[in-house]
């Protein structure tokens, strides 16, 4: 799988950009602030609907403009397709496939698989636990699309069953009978979806942690071992991946919970409090890992990812983002003999010096808006 053009119209900086794109290695070299990542950014917005480096898609459009299009020729397996995202800030976003309408814009998930190490990516060591849910959640959805709709049930789910809770602990007094009735359907879409979500992330820490080890172990030999966990909020014990089951351990769980959360008006049990626990030998990722340490960590995190999707039957396009710049030689050298044999590699640089010489291929010059082969 590859991207074979990219078409932009009022997308970030630019107004219009058309670059053709080879297999193989790609290089978008020039300074900071001149477009390089926006390019890159456009093209894992086609394959995630999202961006690395924004929560909302406002500041995907243009200043000026009421949207922005993006349009990517990708290859697979020597057929090609021409997906287009039309972005509408505070509306309904519009999607194309090879010029004829999609009813909603996720049915065209998974026609193009990214994966995209940047900067901000120091935040799944660093941040929140957001930030490893959203990880693990983007992953789930470009191995098996549908579960972009798992996702969006839960998410309406919790929304309603917050909403209830709140309302309950506004009046400041035990609930009714109505009200724990409402309560309690909403306890059992919250377990069906809930449960459902929860067994897929399990499975895919399953994958991962093997992967994730070696991907580390590569990158910086002399660091320790690298391991992920997962923390479930219905409790320590070790769960099965068995759906039913964990939908009654959830509803059960639920029911411990009910008056602290019916106290405090917002939902403490489901996936959305989960956490994905990284760890460095004995000692959590967060808190105790150099910079240089977490760094490596969360390449290995994206490129366990990579592995995954490629075992499932394609390369994914994988993008580097002005990665190289932070490390040092020898992590440079071994990133780089690690990704060359992906079908492709975009690679974002200030200087043509930060692209180690093992990825050698075509090469653009990104310089005030101006996207110039070399």
């Amino acid at each position: 799988m590859h991207v074979a053009h990219l078409s932009l119209q009022d997308f970030r900086s630019y107004a219009t950009a058309e670059v053709s794109i080879e297999p193989g290695v790609t290089a978008f070299v020039g300074p900071n602030g001149q477009g390089k990542t926006n390019l890159v950014e456009a093209i894992g917005y086609v394959a995630t609907h999202g961006s690395h480096r924004a929560s909302t898609d406002a500041p995907l459009v243009r200043q000026g403009a009421p949207r922005a299009i993006v349009r990517a020729g990708v290859v697979k397996d020597d057929r090609k397709a021409l997906i287009e995202l039309e972005i509408n800030p505070g509306k309904a976003n519009r999607a194309r496939l090879n010029r004829s309408p999609i009813p909603r814009p996720r049915e065209i998930l998974g026609m193009l698989r990214t994966v995209l190490f940047a900067p901000e990516d120091l935040a799944l060591v660093k941040g929140d636990p957001g930030e490893r849910r959203r990880f693990m959640d983007e992953l789930l959805t470009l191995r098996a699309p549908r579960f972009a709709g798992v996702r969006a049930d839960y998410d309406r789910v919790l929304k309603q069953r917050n909403a209830l809770l709140k309302s309950a602990a506004a009046h400041r007094r035990s609930p009714g009978p109505e009200v724990l009735a409402t309560l309690d359907v909403w306890d059992s879409h919250l377990a069906r979806t809930g449960s459902e979500l929860l067994a897929a992330r399990l499975d895919l820490v399953a994958a991962l942690r093997p992967l994730v080890a070696r991907a580390y172990e590569a990158l910086a030999p002399a660091s320790g071992a690298a391991d992920l966990r997962y923390k479930s909020s219905l409790g320590e014990e070790e769960l099965s991946t068995d759906r039913g089951q964990l939908a009654e351990r959830m509803l059960a769980v639920v029911a411990d919970s009910r008056k602290q959360e019916l106290e405090r008006g917002v939902s403490l049990v489901g996936p959305h409090r989960d956490e994905l626990v990284l760890r460095l030998g004995e000692l959590p990722a967060r808190g105790y890992a150099s910079h240089g340490e977490s760094w490596s960590f969360a390449l290995g995190l994206r490129l366990a990812a990579f592995d995954l999707l490629r075992a499932d039957g394609d390369d994914p396009v994988l993008i580097l983002d002005d990665v190289f710049a932070e490390l040092d030689v020898g992590r440079r050298s071994r990133l780089a003999e690690m990704v060359a044999p992906a079908e492709q590699v975009l690679i974002t640089a200030a200087v043509p010096a930060d692209v180690p010489s093992e990825l050698t291929g075509g090469s653009y010059t990104v310089s005030d808006g101006q996207v110039v082969r070399e």
